[in-house]
Formats: C-alpha cells, structure tokens, sequence
C-alpha cells in the first residue's frame, strides 16, 4: 500500500466482538498471562495499544520495528542511553533542538559518555571520528534554521566506521522522508508535533530494526518511557490523516515561504523549498515534498515582541506540527537553555522566527504575517 493506505490501515486488528472498525481502548494495567505468549504489562511497551500504533510507524517508516513513548526526548534519552556506555563518543550535528542539545551537555558527562558537535559537511563527521566512536546522530531537516544534510553521505560515514547512524526526523515525517531507506540505523521523532498533529499529545517514537527495537526495548522498561493507552489511541487516530496533513502543510508552507522571501521587512527565510537555499537539491533528491517548517528573520527593524503581538490568527505558541499555524521565537523558547555564545555563532538571534504552517487556507495564513510587518 501506498504511504497514505498504511496511515490508515497499517497495524489494525479485526475487533472480534462487536466489529467496530477502531481499535478498543484497554485501559487496564493488571492483564492475565497465563494463556498468553508474554507477560504483558503497560510499561513494557507490548499493550495491544501500543503494539498497533507502533506497527503502524513501522510500516510508514519502512522499518522493521518500532516503539512509541511518552514524549519525544523519551525517545532521544533511550536511544543515546540504551546504546552508548561509559567511554564511549558520539558524534553530534551542531545546532540539533535545544532540548536535545541540553540533554547532551548536562547529562551525558556524568554518565561517562563523550561527545564531539560537527558542521553539516559529511567531511566533518569523517575528521571527528575516534577509536572509541560509536555513534552519529543528526537532524534533517533542523530545528529551527532547516539545514539539509545528505543522509547517504552521513549513513555511508557512519557505516565505513561501523557507528550506529541515528537522525531525529520529527521536521520531515515518515511522509516525506525514510531515513532507512538512506542507510540509517534508527529514525526517531517527537510525535507530539506531526504524528499527534493536533496540539493534544505528548508522545515520541522510534523504529529501525526488529534487533535494535528490542534491545532498546529492555532498556526503556526499566526507565518507564511507555505512553498509556488512551493517548495511544489518540495518537492512532491521529496517524490515520497524517499524510493529508502533512502535504496540505507542505503545500501551504511553500506558498509562504515564497511571499514572505519578497517582504523587504524580512532579511532571509530559511525552507528547503525555495530554490535560494543551499541544500535545495539535496532535500529534492531525498524528500518527497519540504514540509510545513519554515523560519525567517526580520530585519532589525522591527521588534520581534511587537511583530508577534501584531499577530491576528497565527498563534504564538511552543510546539509544532499541529493543524493550526503557530510562531515562536528560538531563542525564548526551543532553544532558550543554548548558551548565548552558541546562539549567535549558529545564527539563532532574537530576530529569528519559527513557523509552523498549518492548514488553513495560504493566502488567510500569508496576509496575517505580512500584515503583522506595518502593524497599526
């Protein structure tokens, strides 16, 4: 089936009892097991809510496997703790999100575990190599500046060194992008933007290899990531419109990003779509589509409070992914626990705007940013 059948019907079971098309909610956390093939409970990721959304990312993600969790750093704390062990290195993409980026800097020293941060150029992953190596982990497309890495080049890296290759594809969705398909070992995501797609969820997931899923099975029970079964349900239900929702936002998302490239208030926007940006080729090459994340700077005129409180329909708020627009500013918000320094070397200032587009109508979304620019 194609990615917008799997949506819908990858991983459902036949409900016996009264056939209802949805899948039941079991809400219990005491389950029998005696005439079972495994002792299940609601933290060993192995409900019948969990089992199916779970098969239902793994057939979007052209994986083998696949685990959903109780937020998005879930997933990212249980891949680079369930794999790395003291003394080991992982080699890190510069200017990933700024939870991620904070959970690295605080947390992984006292777990033994070292780190180096690298550009975007592929040769950069290369020179950063070490003996005890045992790790790349990127994003593609980035939070919040939208860099493009070429996965091949990265996962070709990675295997030449035999590293465990790991990209957070939360920007792109299993939609619009399959990073296994390029070479890597494991694609994770903040399911509380897209695949939730509805501002009501906190949930993450990850899939790769049956081997790989299981092994960061056993080590995730033990740490109590699981997602219960309502908000599993929830997040089923949300999957079944995801590739609607995602290429509706995509195709708003270019429309935008092309009226706002002509405002002269406006000194750069930052979407893969646009033809001015310089990984363009490689996010036509490897995408199905640019997505719904854009983000543009003002040009210093203006003050970034003032445009947001200009703001009529788009909202200002944290998060992304959801059906409505929504704006923030990084350096309050994803990015707020960055050192300054780092801030500004990356080119996260104060006058760079985060859009998450959503699917009302392009023009309703495109007057109200631009209206925003000479407000009063």
């Amino acid at each position: 089936m194609k990615k917008a059948s799997l949506a819908v019907h990858a991983g459902r079971r036949k409900e016996l009892n009264f056939g209802g098309i949805n899948t039941p909610v079991f809400t219990s956390s005491a389950i029998e097991y005696m005439d079972d093939s495994e002792v299940r409970y609601p933290r060993y990721f192995n409900t019948l809510n969990s089992l199916v959304v779970a098969e239902k990312l793994a057939a979007l993600e052209n994986a083998e496997a696949a685990m959903v969790m109780s937020s998005g750093m879930a997933a990212v704390s249980t891949v680079v703790l369930g794999l790395l062990k003291p003394g080991d290195h992982a080699i890190l993409l510069e200017g990933l999100y700024g939870g991620t980026h904070a959970m690295i800097v605080a947390e992984l020293e006292r777990f033994g575990i070292h780190w180096t941060f690298v550009s975007a150029d592929p040769s950069a992953f290369e020179a950063a190599v070490k003996d005890n190596t045992r790790m790349v982990y990127i994003e593609s497309p980035t939070n919040p500046l939208m860099t493009v890495l070429d996965l091949d080049d990265v996962a070709t890296v990675a295997r030449r060194h035999s590293l465990w290759s790991v990209i957070d594809g939360t920007f792109a969705t299993p939609i619009l992008q399959n990073p296994l398909d390029h070479g890597f070992d494991l694609v994770l995501h903040s399911g509380t933007k897209y695949l939730g797609g509805h501002s009501d969820l906190c949930c993450g997931a990850i899939a790769g290899s049956a081997r790989l899923i299981e092994q960061l099975r056993q080590h995730a029970l033990m740490h109590g990531g699981s997602l219960n079964a309502q908000d599993c349900a929830l997040l089923e239900r949300s999957l079944k419109t995801l590739d609607l929702r995602v290429r509706q936002q995509s195709h708003n998302a270019l429309a935008v990003a092309r009226a706002l490239d002509e405002q002269t208030a406006i000194s750069r926007v930052h979407y893969p779509g646009l033809a001015s940006h310089p990984q363009h080729g490689i996010a036509t090459r490897q995408m199905q589509d640019f997505g719904g994340m854009l983000s543009f700077e003002l040009d210093g005129s203006m003050d970034p409070e003032q445009y947001l409180r200009a703001l009529q329909m788009v909202r200002c708020a944290i998060s992304l992914g959801g059906v409505e627009t929504t704006i923030c500013q990084p350096v309050a918000t994803s990015h707020q626990k960055m050192a300054k320094e780092e801030r500004d070397r990356l080119g996260i200032t104060p006058w760079l705007l985060r859009l998450s587009v959503g699917i009302e109508d392009a023009e309703d979304i495109v007057a109200d940013l631009v209206q925003a620019l000479s407000p009063g």
